[in-house]
């Protein structure tokens, strides 16, 4: 496959979609494949390499906010195991069930865990509330985001910051859990990725790889409140553009 950008760019875009997903917890497929896109990759390449080289990304950025001190050992411990088995169910339905279909469903639901956000950030609420039923909320995060393409980090992270959760360890530990949701959802995938694909994986891992630690840094050091208005904003722009793209 001739790329139609330069190797350099590729790596840029993963380090780009790395950053954003390292420091606010979410929305590096989003990212990474729209800058595709718009650099003339077809749909299918964008999605499969995406999600291929989150992969390796993804295991950047649980080892970077684990040097970092982010994870809550304990959240982790919930949600990894029902992760995976949401991730390996989600692989094995994508055959039978259209993720096109649940779309609408799951824009509605974040766009109000996102106004939620918001609605903390403005309130200035800082007593969170319990969460209860983790691994539902794992298994469910894992399932639709192997069935839809994306959304780990806005379901689990959107839920559990809506919910008044602190932020730099909600961000950590569900980017840490993805690696694993990741990982189990894609390994199959990996196994039969032609040659030509490998290259816009690489580029994107390489640039990805390099952007985990300045995310991870990044939720230790700026203002979780004003980290919290960029989430709520980023869930609710991006599940208002997914409803009116399918209105």
């Amino acid at each position: 496959m001739e790329l139609p950008i330069d190797f350099t760019l590729i790596i840029a875009i993963g380090f780009a979609a790395q950053l954003i997903d390292g420091a606010l917890g979410m929305a590096y497929g989003v990212s990474a494949s729209a800058l595709l896109l718009a650099c003339g990759f077809p749909p299918a390449v964008s999605s499969a390499t995406v999600h291929a080289a989150e992969c390796f990304t993804t295991g950047a950025s649980a080892a970077s906010h684990h040097a970092f001190g982010n994870i809550d050992r304990e959240l982790f411990r919930r949600l990894v195991l029902p992760g995976m088995a949401g991730a390996a169910a989600g692989a094995y339905l994508l055959g039978s069930i259209d993720g096109e279909a649940l779309k609408p469903w799951i824009a509605a639901y974040l766009l109000l865990m996102g106004l939620l956000i918001l609605y903390r950030v403005w309130r200035r609420v800082r007593a969170p509330k319990p969460v209860r039923h983790l691994s539902a909320l794992g298994f469910g995060g894992a399932l639709l985001d192997a069935i839809g393409g994306g959304g780990w980090g806005p379901i689990v992270s959107g839920t559990l910051l809506a919910r008044g959760q602190e932020f730099r360890f909600t961000v950590g530990t569900v980017n840490a859990v993805e690696f694993f949701v990741t990982a189990t959802a894609t390994t199959v995938f990996l196994l039969t990725l032609g040659s030509d694909y490998l290259k816009v994986v690489a580029g994107l891992a390489i640039g990805g790889v390099l952007a985990a630690p300045i995310g991870a840094w990044a939720v230790r050091r700026l203002d979780a409140q004003l980290m919290l208005g960029l989430v709520g904003t980023l869930v609710v722009a991006l599940s208002l553009g997914t409803l009116y793209q399918l209105a």
